[in-house]
């Protein structure tokens, strides 16, 4: 039995098989070809969160810090009621004090200092302390000393000397003049003192770093001496304030 030929289902043209038709891509097509790959993204909301977490962590730390420190101080405040050391000039003579028309000054004064402690658990221990006298009105130095270091217990009174002098020191026209007036005043000379250097404060284990102290002492008048003859000095308005901030904890004193 003969086979039997099947026409091929594509048409030919001019004896070659037709090819399908091409069409435009369509826009879901064009769109995918040109969108960007999609990476997920660090999740931001999460990020803040942590960092206001942190920020009010520390911040209550840091207050719970203050509250404890603060509450330290009130009780070493209640504890020791630290107060200040006071001064007083106990005497002040003058052997000599003298301008020469040339303007030179020399100066020899005998100091006395009364150093009160009024605390009953707090120790001053002080560095070598300077002192300056200058005229009250003017500032003029007028001379200059020293005096040692030392321990200031509790509850103590002491009592220091010192030596205030000026060998020829040259002063300038004006401060001269200035001070001639004043040594000639029947009134004597108004004196001013400063006594300065830094201390540092034991409260039984706890010691304080070294702190500024001075101390001002106005309200003294003295007469000029004459001859070999010693004056002394007027201490019925004499008056001393302290300026001393010592820091303990949250407390000033």
């Amino acid at each position: 039995m003969a086979d039997r030929v099947h026409p091929s289902t594509k048409p030919t043209t001019n004896g070659t098989a037709a090819t399908n038709p091409s069409f435009p891509a369509t826009k879901a097509q064009l769109y995918g070809a040109t969108r960007p790959t999609y990476r997920p993204q660090a999740n931001r909301k999460r990020s803040r969160g942590c960092c206001c977490a942190y920020v009010l962590w520390t911040t209550v730390v840091i207050f719970i810090l203050v509250v404890l420190a603060a509450i330290a101080g009130a009780i070493i405040y209640v504890l020791y009621r630290p107060h200040r050391p006071s001064f007083d000039v106990s005497g002040l003579k003058i052997s000599s004090l003298n301008l020469t028309s040339t303007s030179h000054l020399t100066t020899n004064i005998n100091l006395n200092i009364t150093a009160r402690n009024p605390n009953r658990k707090l120790v001053y221990t002080y560095n070598p302390i300077t002192i300056t006298v200058t005229t009250e009105k003017d500032g003029i130095v007028v001379g200059s000393g020293l005096l040692p270091s030392f321990v200031h217990g509790t509850k103590n009174t002491t009592f220091l000397r010192a030596a205030i002098t000026s060998s020829g020191v040259q002063l300038d026209d004006v401060s001269a003049g200035k001070l001639k007036a004043d040594l000639k005043s029947r009134n004597g000379v108004a004196l001013k003192l400063e006594l300065e250097t830094k201390v540092k404060v034991k409260m039984g284990g706890i010691k304080t770093p070294k702190a500024r102290i001075r101390v001002t002492c106005q309200g003294i008048k003295a007469a000029v001496p004459s001859g070999n003859k010693t004056t002394t000095a007027s201490l019925s308005n004499a008056k001393c304030k302290v300026d001393l901030r010592i820091k303990i904890w949250k407390w000033t004193f």
